[in-house]
């Protein structure tokens, strides 16, 4: 048997690299300029490595009884890591993923092909551009992981990107994003403020430790006009190697505190994560 070998390709935002896990026989691990995007494993497409996105696993497990399909679009493709997730969970689900970086597209395709018949269509397109042309109504679940190199783009910070949202989403649907902080948590507390400002329901997934400031590190934002199930959600996530919290109602308030909703021109990416706190060797 071969021995599967790192891959280094110059795509269209950076220098992606492919690395094999020497513990796992076909899993990958995906970076741009140094900064993990996705872990991937082939033969089991519902391990998800990064915390982050066992978060977001967790809460697409709550979203609709078990197995049963959905309509999801993805704004950030990396290695495809949570579509793969949705095909092995809810088969026959219909998703859409939104990449700005082609040949990053094209490298995974090439090297991380998805099943046959996986239901997953791919576009080359910007986050917020595609998803302010989308039908409105036509999702049950928006997910955004987008991050330029280590950041959140500013453009996908903003009320008007949040109206956006909820536009694509069923009155039902549900709004998931990674995004990442740390104390004072000017950045994570202006996304609160924006999207309470479009939504009726918030709900908060992190790490103890992230939100008493002791660290920069991932929060996963729900947000829906319905009751998020913070309870099972609880459950879930207070089972990890690594427990998060889950914070809503008056606690999510009291921490979003002053913060105001982010308009257009006052916009500004997500902040530099220190040195170390997402690279690679």
């Amino acid at each position: 048997m071969t021995e599967p070998i790192p891959v280094t390709r110059a795509v269209d935002h950076g220098t992606a690299k492919l690395m094999p896990d020497v513990d796992r026989e076909r899993a990958w691990l995906l970076t741009v300029d140094g900064a993990p995007q996705s872990y991937v494993d082939l033969d089991a497409p519902t391990h998800l490595e990064f915390e982050y996105a066992r978060r977001l696993g967790h809460a697409l497990d709550t979203v609709a009884p078990p197995g049963r399909p959905l309509d999801v679009l993805h704004l950030g493709g990396g290695a495809l890591t949570l579509p793969r997730y949705l095909v092995a969970t809810r088969p026959g689900s219909r998703q859409d993923v939104v990449e700005a970086d082609r040949q990053l597209l094209d490298l995974v395709a090439e090297h991380l092909p998805l099943p046959a018949g996986a239901g997953v269509a791919l576009h080359a397109a910007d986050a917020r551009a595609w998803l302010e042309t989308v039908p409105a109504g036509s999702a049950d679940v928006l997910i955004a992981d987008v991050f330029g190199g280590s950041r959140i783009p500013a453009h996908l910070t903003t009320l008007g990107y949040a109206r956006a949202a909820e536009r694509a989403l069923r009155p039902d649907g549900v709004y998931l994003a990674n995004l990442a902080d740390a104390a004072p948590f000017a950045f994570l507390r202006s996304q609160l403020a924006t999207f309470a400002a479009v939504f009726e329901e918030l709900a908060l997934v992190a790490e103890p430790g992230v939100l008493r400031g002791r660290r920069f590190g991932n929060a996963v934002l729900i947000a829906a006009h319905r009751p998020v199930d913070t309870a099972a959600l609880a459950r879930l996530t207070a089972a990890d190697a690594f427990p998060a919290r889950v914070e809503h109602g008056a606690a999510l308030r009291e921490f979003t505190g002053a913060a105001s909703p982010v308009g257009d021109a006052a916009a500004v990416p997500s902040p530099v994560p220190p040195g170390g706190a997402f690279g690679i060797g």
